[in-house]
């Protein structure tokens, strides 16, 4: 199967867009507000360390899968595709995702302010945000993200595409847990109590 250029190109350009503004706008934003490096994943062998580094990973393979999409017309019928998603509902549903997950992350940022952090800050006590988003899903960012993979899916479904999937669910999953502990240390009962009233997701 040869996917039609006009999608490669728009998947790629929604890629790009989706790195620049769920990873890089809103951190150079609170890095010129704040005068503090939003970016606190760590180099080391803790868990911390791990899950940024797979997160890394994940996100360079979703890179060369869009680029390769554009370079190399056959590429995708090497990839393992799932021939029964090859639906153009399904695509039209995953561009769908896509899209929200996108506005959806942008708001949950724009909510977080200058707490926005990419890893946990052990060094800062950034306030403890319950509005917006924040007040329907404890994680709305990491929420969107699997939103995003899922719809990523869904457009290019194939075996590197539910690998990425699975794997951005695991991974996420730990992180969102890491930043639950360090924020119950931080905040203590006011966390305790947000997390009664709030789900983890939604």
């Amino acid at each position: 199967m040869t996917r039609d250029p006009v999608e490669a190109l728009a998947l790629l350009v929604y890629t790009l867009a989706y790195v620049g503004i769920a990873f890089v706008w809103r951190s150079l934003l609170v890095w010129r507000r704040t005068g503090v490096n939003p970016y606190v994943l760590p180099a080391d062998d803790s868990a911390h360390g791990y899950v940024g580094r797979a997160m890394r990973v994940l996100l360079l393979t979703v890179l060369v899968l869009v680029l390769g999409l554009n370079l190399m017309p056959g590429l995708e019928a090497r990839l393992g595709p799932v021939p029964a998603l090859l639906d153009p509902r399904l695509a039209f549903l995953g561009w769908v995702l896509l899209l929200a997950s996108l506005g959806w992350i942008a708001a949950a940022q724009a909510g977080m302010g200058a707490s926005w952090r990419i890893g946990v800050d052990e060094g800062a006590r950034t306030d403890l945000v319950q509005r917006g988003l924040f007040a329907h899903s404890r994680n709305p960012i990491f929420l969107g993200m699997r939103v995003n993979l899922l719809g990523l899916f869904l457009v290019v479904p194939n075996a590197v595409t539910l690998a990425v999937l699975v794997a951005g669910e695991v991974l996420m999953g730990v992180q969102v847990r890491l930043e639950e502990a360090y924020l119950s240390r931080v905040h203590g009962t006011a966390y305790e109590g947000y997390r009664r009233r709030v789900r983890r997701w939604l």
